[in-house]
């Protein structure tokens, strides 16, 4: 990564990306820890789902796209809220560009050190279980643990379809779910959410669970890190601006921007 010596004003610009609305979950945390920051969230719903396009497509998409919006805001920090994007094109983002970058990587280490029974699941997109990336964090972290992987095919379509107003059976969020959850002589009793979509159904996941298990998320510590690399908030910070919510497709999404707007009212009360 090139250096980067800029100066943090006193409201810090933090760009939060995404292929959809997965990332508002981690762009919450982010506006817990640092109330004094003002926040731009890009969705990229005109290339979702991304998990369907090849490495190369995104690579080709995300690097000059995330420039474009490095040029336009200005920010002090850029968070890749999305476990495909930041593991295929991470590094050549911080190569190509001198603002700090902050991934999103399965919370795989968390979930073993929490785990009682030794059995953890890892839910994520097929793209995300499927990759060497995800392969090594269990080769390196999961010690004596039992790893299940599990690509849902259809939950963050779920997920966006749901706060798009449509209604989505429980039964289909269920048969998602469904393979998390190994019986015998020792149950799964945590499962990793590997895709920042997912918490935004969490109340769901956990009444159709079989079983009580500790669904860990990411967006907490990705949350930590942000506020570490930024350093302390200034106390002479005025307030920040509610965050910007921006679609790469150009449409309006109501029920986001509803629930953006909490997030900021949240802090304010």
């Amino acid at each position: 990564m090139r250096g980067y010596d800029r100066q943090v004003p006193k409201n810090p610009t933090i760009l939060v990306f995404d292929s959809g609305l997965g990332g508002l979950t981690v762009l919450r945390e982010i506006v817990r820890a640092r109330p004094d920051a003002d926040n731009v969230y890009v969705a990229d719903d005109a290339f979702f789902p991304y998990g369907q396009h090849s490495e190369a497509a995104l690579a080709d998409r995300v690097v000059p796209l995330i420039g474009e919006l490095i040029a336009t805001h200005a920010p002090d920090l850029a968070v890749i809220a999305c476990n495909t994007a930041s593991t295929l094109v991470l590094s050549h983002l911080r190569a190509a560009y001198g603002v700090p970058f902050v991934g999103t990587v399965p919370a795989i280490k968390p979930a073993c050190e929490r785990s009682k029974t030794r059995h953890v699941s890892v839910l994520g997109t097929k793209g995300t279980v499927q990759r060497e990336y995800t392969r090594a964090l269990i080769r390196d972290f999961a010690h004596d643990c039992e790893v299940t992987l599990v690509g849902s095919p259809r939950l963050a379509a779920l997920t966006e379809a749901a706060l798009d107003g449509e209604s989505v059976p429980d039964a289909e969020i269920a048969a998602e779910i469904a393979p998390c959850f190994i019986d015998g002589e020792a149950r799964t009793d945590a499962v990793v959410l590997a895709c920042t979509h997912y918490p935004l159904l969490l109340d769901r996941l956990v009444r159709l669970a079989p079983w009580p298990v500790e669904w860990i998320d990411p967006a907490p510590a990705i949350a930590r890190r942000v506020s570490a690399l930024l350093g302390p908030a200034r106390a002479d910070a005025p307030p920040a601006h509610d965050p910007r919510l921006i679609f790469t497709s150009g449409r309006r999404h109501p029920a986001a921007e509803a629930l953006v707007h909490g997030f900021a009212s949240e802090i304010a009360a």
